[in-house]
């Protein structure tokens, strides 16, 4: 059988751009060369594209100078990836391969917020994992929460907060996040994962810190409540318009919360798959996470991330990652070949659904016809 050509997408220009060369080189590892024909493409920290011999290599180095720089044009005609010749004094295209599945292996902003999915849409290209609107509000904690509750869906309590607010009058913010009621509470940038950016508060000094650090990263804040007795679930979900969602896994973290470093630095949190939970707790924490990832109509993959209070078994959906991490250690595969689905055949899985859901675009008609 000729072999499926997949462009591998990874880098990016968001803060979580170490933490997809992690995933990538997992992903990588795990594409069959008896079955697809792989293309590397990093993008850097300024939004460039490039390609070359061993290009993950050279981007985890930070040596470049080999590499050539490629475009994927935004016209459905063309379904291939172009390298720039004599950028620097007037470019010139010349097809470096035709391309049948993008694999976006990008979290954070620019990569996993349905705008890498907008461009594409436009080249009319079959890629892994959500659309715009699913990206785009998995992506934002602030309206992925109200959608959530709109579906009767519990949520830990939040508000939002905008960094012109904090600019304006920082003690104001304090007092209002305060009115939500006892330390400690967690600030977030509203448009980021990986941990990056989040700040557990215990006291009004370290909520202005956590503030001014969640700031750092977006213009647009969440302030959660801290969920007591709190145990962190976590599910997987594969699939189009028929989810299905994996065991429950537990996160036990090292840390005060589930943070960056302990996720993909020091790999100290322990993770115990399945969870020690009652068959109906588990069950509606999968109920609640396939109820979600419809909601948004999230498709190819997403985790769902949840608190479980250890006392009174009360569930809250924290929030819903539309290109989880996939590292050796990420919850996601990890979570999946304890449900019996191994890495290399949830790769697999991942760019059949992005076939499909090309096949279901390729049916909509986008003119009228007399």
């Amino acid at each position: 059988m000729k072999k499926l050509r997949v462009a591998v997408l990874f880098g990016g220009r968001s803060g979580e751009h170490d933490v997809s060369l992690m995933s990538a080189r997992s992903v990588l590892g795990a594409l069959d060369p008896e079955k697809y024909e792989v293309t590397q493409v990093g993008i850097t920290l300024d939004g460039e594209w490039y390609h070359g011999r061993n290009t993950l290599d050279a981007f985890t180095q930070g040596s470049l100078e080999n590499l050539n720089r490629v475009v994927l044009p935004q016209e459905p005609s063309h379904s291939a990836l172009y390298v720039l010749r004599n950028w620097k004094h007037g470019e010139a295209l010349e097809k470096l391969a035709d391309i049948d599945v993008f694999f976006p292996v990008l979290h954070g902003p620019f990569g996993e917020d349905g705008t890498i999915q907008g461009l594409l849409e436009l080249a009319d290209v079959a890629y892994v994992g959500a659309g715009v609107v699913g990206s785009a509000v998995g992506m934002d904690k602030a309206v992925f929460k109200d959608v959530m509750r709109a579906h009767g869906i519990p949520m830990v309590e939040s508000i939002l907060i905008l960094r012109t607010d904090l600019e304006q009058d920082m003690n104001a913010v304090i007092e209002k996040v305060e009115k939500m009621g006892e330390y400690p509470f967690f600030a977030k940038p509203a448009n980021l994962g990986s941990s990056v950016g989040i700040s557990k508060c215990n006291s009004r000094s370290d909520l202005g810190e956590g503030l001014m650090e969640a700031a750092r990263f977006d213009r647009r804040l969440i302030v959660e409540k801290g969920a007591r007795n709190a145990r962190e679930i976590e599910v997987s979900v594969l699939g189009n318009e028929e989810p299905q969602a994996s065991v429950c896994g537990e996160v036990l973290p090292s840390r005060e919360f589930y943070s960056y470093e302990s996720k993909y630095i020091d790999g100290t949190s322990g993770l115990m798959i399945p969870a020690e939970l009652s068959a109906e707790v588990s069950d509606k924490i999968r109920e609640y996470a396939i109820r979600a990832y419809k909601a948004i109509d999230c498709a190819g993959m997403a985790r769902a991330d949840f608190f479980v209070d250890g006392k009174t078994n009360q569930i809250y959906l924290n929030e819903l990652n539309t290109l989880p991490g996939f590292t050796s250690i990420s919850m996601y595969p990890k979570l999946w070949q304890a449900s019996g689905v191994t890495y290399p055949q949830l790769v697999d899985r991942l760019i059949e659904l992005a076939l499909e859901r090309k096949a279901q675009r390729d049916h909509t008609e986008h003119r009228r016809t007399t």
